[in-house]
């Protein structure tokens, strides 16, 4: 075998269409561009989302909604969740790093946790944000909860 034997697979290249070299080759005179018209003379570009004169998508479809530029997202972790972690590694102290370790957050997230499920074992938690129910439990069963 030799590098300057090999070809590409049949029909796999096609060649470009060379337009605007004159009538002979039957894409001359207008060069495929048509007659009149923005979009037949040189430096035409189409606006964004302009679909031809048909009212564009983006002005067919309704707004809706609203979104606050200031919002703070937290990713939320339900007590029975720490209570299945506690029971799998027998862990005392749930910092950020054992959240991440575990895969419940990841390491940009801010962690708020909820107070869903029970939680049995006297642990210290690390978060963000607590709810009222979820510090309630908490520490009434003797649990630290420390706000980050």
């Amino acid at each position: 075998m030799n590098l300057s034997t090999l070809k590409p697979a049949e029909g796999s290249v096609e060649t470009a269409k060379r337009i605007a070299r004159g009538e002979g080759s039957g894409k001359g005179g207008t060069s495929t561009r048509g007659y009149n018209g923005a979009q037949s003379r040189a430096g035409y570009s189409r606006k964004f989302g302009f679909e031809g004169g048909q009212m564009p998508i983006q002005r067919r479809l309704p707004k809706y909604g609203f979104k606050p530029i200031n919002r703070v997202e937290y990713t939320p972790i339900n007590l029975d969740v720490i209570q299945n972690l506690v029971d799998k590694f027998n862990l005392t102290v749930l910092d950020k790093e054992t959240f991440v370790k575990h895969g419940l957050v990841s390491n940009k997230d801010l962690i708020k946790i909820l107070g869903r499920g029970k939680i049995e074992a006297q642990i210290e938690i690390h978060a963000n944000k607590f709810s009222e129910q979820a510090k309630n439990k908490i520490e009434t069963i003797g649990g630290k909860t420390i706000q980050l």
